[in-house]
């Protein structure tokens, strides 16, 4: 049983000032896997004054020394790999062998990669007469989902340190024991007390006052657009800065050049991984009318084919949703794309077959589909494919671009000059051809209500900086 009752202030586990606690339910049994006590604004004052008390010192640390503090904290977290990776399959219900590649693995990719960025950040650079220093913003909220939990805590929290920031993380409360054991991870390589703070919590009790809180110079957030928009009006009072990652509705564009069985395939098998809960999900495929009938064959193959089960079985490929009222909103979606005239190739409401037990969701897709459906607008966060022919490049790109999000885009084409070439028309924040995967280097972000900011690599990092113009700083220029 996961503990998380207790909060990492300064150094220290202490204990949440609400004494509220509830269960960690695991998605796949329906039972308690662990408690988590839920945290308030008490706790946030706490945990701010120490990363303000922090602050001072671990501000003024050279970059070796902060490069020195990762390499400890990559160290740890190889020790602790597979203990974060059963977690993360007993509080999210991701299948065992994911867990430990793709989703604990991620966040050794991320603290590797922010080392290899801080490494090539200069500390200042020339501009005319003067000098431009980068310097960290100060202290950091950083507010983390359930869906690729490790994922998003290394990914802020490793730049916000490399910055010189403190932080003050409250992960999801439905997939809080990674989290803890971020902070076990921490401690044990040396972290100083008060650089790293964890509260444990739900939006409203711990979210809303990280936001809020005067003592707070940044905000950065990762989850759903309706919950990034109240961290930005809460946040705005004090003027800090609001960095989010929020939702998407990708699509995916099958030119009629691409290899259609591949193309096809990989496309859904990419709307499934992780039983659909990503924000970069390529959850809109559009195919060419010739070859759609073809297309929606292949995807709904892919569908049958894809086992949906117990994660702790070697031969499951995607598990349950996180909850149960995650697993009814994606069944009130199916029913609504039903009603709406949407068809479906494979899949539907319902569990699958003898999985009666667990927020099971059967591997979907739709065809018939038209970009005014409820099912095309919204971020359905489920393994729910929709098909949606289309006639000329132009309308592709159209409907493509005809989405509230901005994301990701996906293009696959003959080659990857021909899909490069079409990707410049999507207004997305990233482009995947010819099944790129993402990269961990490059800046992961979207436009318009996808949100503002960009994660991993160097781009992160110095979005966690201020930058300061010192004028007549050039030697033999000062007058």
């Amino acid at each position: 049983m996961y503990d998380c009752t207790r909060n990492y202030i300064n150094g220290e586990w202490v204990d949440s000032g609400s004494g509220g606690l509830h269960d960690i339910i695991n998605p796949a049994t329906e039972q308690p896997v662990g408690q988590v006590a839920y945290g308030n604004a008490i706790d946030v004052d706490r945990a701010v004054a120490a990363a303000r008390s922090a602050f001072a010192a671990f501000s003024q640390w050279t970059a070796d020394d902060r490069v020195e503090l990762l390499e400890n904290i990559v160290t740890e977290y190889k020790r602790r790999w597979n203990d974060i990776a059963a977690a993360i399959t007993a509080e999210m219900g991701a299948p065992a062998e994911f867990s430990r590649r793709s989703q604990a693995g991620s966040g050794l990719g991320h603290l590797r990669a922010t080392i290899a960025a801080l490494k090539e950040i200069p500390r200042e650079e020339p501009a005319g007469d003067s000098r431009i220093w980068r310097e960290p913003i100060g202290v950091c909220g950083l507010i983390t989902p359930w869906n690729w939990p490790i994922n998003q805590i290394t990914c802020k929290v490793a730049p916000a340190l490399a910055a010189g920031c403190t932080v003050v993380l409250k992960p999801s409360e439905i997939a809080p024991a990674d989290a803890s054991l971020v902070a076990e991870v921490l401690h044990a390589a040396g972290g100083p007390a008060g650089v790293f703070n964890l509260v444990q919590g739900d939006g409203p009790g711990v979210g809303s006052a990280i936001s809020a809180h005067p003592g707070i110079d940044m905000v950065s957030f990762t989850g759903s657009t309706r919950a990034g928009i109240l961290v930005a009006k809460s946040a705005a009072d004090s003027v800090k800065r609001v960095a989010q990652e929020l939702g998407g509705k990708s699509p995916n564009i099958i030119l009629e050049s691409a290899p259609l069985d591949e193309a096809v395939a990989a496309g859904a098998h990419a709307m499934f991984d992780n039983t659909g809960q990503s924000c970069n999900a390529p959850s809109r495929m559009l195919v060419p009318e010739a070859m759609y009938d073809q297309a929606v064959e292949i995807a709904a193959a892919v569908a049958r084919e894809t086992r949906c089960g117990d994660p702790l079985d070697p031969e499951t490929h995607i598990g349950p949703v996180i909850s149960e009222t995650q697993f009814n909103r994606i069944q009130t979606l199916i029913e609504t794309g039903m009603k709406e005239g949407a068809n479906l190739a494979a899949g539907g409401p319902g569990k699958p077959a003898g999985l009666e037990t667990g927020y099971y969701v059967k591997p979907t897709v739709f065809r018939d589909v038209n970009n005014d459906m409820t099912i095309a607008r919204e971020e359905i966060f489920g393994p729910v494919l929709c098909m949606i022919p289309y006639s000329s490049l132009d309308e592709a790109v159209r409907i493509a671009n005809d989405t509230v999000y901005g994301l990701s885009s996906y293009v696959w084409g003959g080659s990857r000059e021909e899909a490069l070439a079409r990707a410049h028309r999507l207004r997305t924040g990233m482009g995947h051809n010819n099944g790129a995967d993402t990269d961990i280097m490059a800046p992961f972000g979207g436009y318009r209500q996808s949100g503002n900011g960009r994660e991993w690599g160097r781009h992160v990092i110095e979005d966690f900086q201020e930058i300061k113009a010192v004028m007549g700083a050039c030697p033999g220029k000062i007058r």
